[in-house]
């Protein structure tokens, strides 16, 4: 296991600093397998760069309204995406 490595015995120590600890990205990898399982049920190693971007906004705007977020990535689409760029 690696809890008994010694290199992260030293990272166990440090879990909180400020208003910044573990448990959040703890929380939010906990979403992203259900993501990957119940949605899409297999993520491409190619891909899965895109499907962490996604889920990263879908995570940040999980607080705003359907609108907002709606709006929200309107407003970050700024020139077309073709398919061939797409699936590069």
């Amino acid at each position: 296991m690696t809890d008994t490595v010694n290199t992260y015995y030293k990272l166990v120590k440090e879990n909180v600093r400020g208003f910044n600890y573990t448990n959040s990205i703890e929380g939010c990898f906990s979403l992203f397998d259900p993501m990957v399982i119940g949605i899409y049920h297999y993520v491409s190693p190619r891909h899965l760069q895109k499907y962490a971007d996604e889920f990263t906004f879908r995570y940040n705007s999980r607080k705003d309204t359907d609108c907002s977020r709606f709006n929200s990535l309107l407003s970050d689409c700024t020139d077309r995406l073709t398919y061939s760029q797409l699936t590069k």
